[in-house]
């Protein structure tokens, strides 16, 4: 949060869920300012503006440079949790003086003009102008408690065509605003491929500056490279500084390297059949008349099984009306030779 110097600002700190633990604000001094709606510091510039279960906002009035800090509001849980706020004020600069010039100047005198104003924070800026235009001067700025004065000079020498002239020196406060840190990765190659090149960049931006950024992998502290079995993973970047801690992540997935394999040699043909049919093709001839398609053997030409078949159901009856002759000639042949044996013996 900022403020300006002599202004007003309000803190206020949430909880989502509370058993009736009271809230806590402290300065950055560590000092408490509210428990729950107690006040336990005698300033009367601070007051209470609301104090629940969920919420506590106090309002510091009439803000001034040594209200600057990192103040904290605390959930008395167990274990406490807290969470903290920058309070930044601002010290509006003095109106500028100019001193140097106190009589006419005479054509070819050096003449030095010196521009100075002090309060302000971060330090103001000055910038010189000869009429409407800029021209450049001298800066010195010191510190005087948490504010600071700031001088620049201009020393030129003066000719006849400066009389009359407007030289003006103007005050620029520029804001410096505190934040947590917000990082972002960046990465060398929009789709890396295995054994390829690949840099990831942590980018990180706050005030104060973050310290130093520390990576993890997949939730836990980066392995050193030889002991890495893969670089798939999650990869986290953290910074951190008095408001907070920014992270960002970035999930790496390693493409496997693209190669042509050369062409595989055709199988023998034979093998090539065996694996892809299941059916023998009778040879026929000539190859004319061979159908395209094997399962067409069946549809328009004859039926090699049935007519097997057939030739064997003929066969086995022919076979067995010769044994049946064989045996009726056999047996009448025999009854004829017993007939005739006893006219032979009369």
């Amino acid at each position: 949060m900022t403020v300006v110097e002599g202004s007003a600002v309000n803190m206020t700190c949430r909880v989502e869920y509370n058993d009736n633990t009271s809230l806590q604000w402290s300065n950055p001094a560590q000092q408490t300012l509210f428990f729950g709606d107690k006040k336990a510091l005698r300033d009367n510039r601070i007051e209470l503006v609301r104090a629940t279960s969920q919420e506590l906002t106090i309002r510091v009035n009439d803000a001034s440079l040594s209200d600057e800090g990192l103040y904290t509001c605390s959930l008395f849980t167990m274990p406490v949790k807290t969470t903290k706020a920058y309070l930044t004020v601002l010290g509006v600069p003095r109106r500028p003086e100019i001193t140097g010039f106190t009589r006419p100047a005479l054509e070819g005198e050096l003449v030095t003009l010196t521009c100075t104003t002090w309060g302000s924070k971060p330090a103001a800026n000055i910038r010189w102008f000869r009429n409407d235009k800029e021209v450049q001067g001298s800066k010195e700025i010191n510190a005087t408690g948490r504010s600071f004065t700031v001088k620049s000079s201009l020393q030129f020498q003066v000719d006849r065509r400066d009389d009359s002239v407007a030289y003006t020196c103007s005050v620029e406060h520029v804001l410096e605003v505190h934040y947590t840190p917000h990082l972002e990765i960046q990465n060398s190659q929009r789709i890396p491929q295995e054994g390829q090149y690949f840099k990831l960049e942590c980018v990180n931006k706050g005030n104060p500056i973050p310290e130093p950024i520390q990576w993890f992998k997949d939730g836990g502290d980066l392995p050193d490279t030889d002991r890495m079995i893969t670089d798939n993973g999650t990869y986290r970047c953290e910074a951190s500084n008095d408001l907070g801690t920014g992270r960002a992540e970035f999930v790496l997935f390693v493409y496997a390297q693209v190669t042509t394999p050369p062409p595989s040699p055709a199988p023998p043909y034979p093998t090539a059949l065996t694996s892809t049919l299941v059916l023998t093709v009778s040879p026929c001839s000539p190859s004319s008349l061979c159908p395209s398609d094997p399962n067409a053997l069946g549809q328009h030409g004859p039926d090699h099984a049935l007519i097997g078949g057939v030739v064997a159901v003929v066969v086995f009856i022919t076979l067995c009306l010769i044994i049946v002759l064989g045996r009726y000639l056999a047996r009448h042949k025999g009854k004829r030779r017993i007939n005739v044996s006893p006219h032979q013996e009369d």
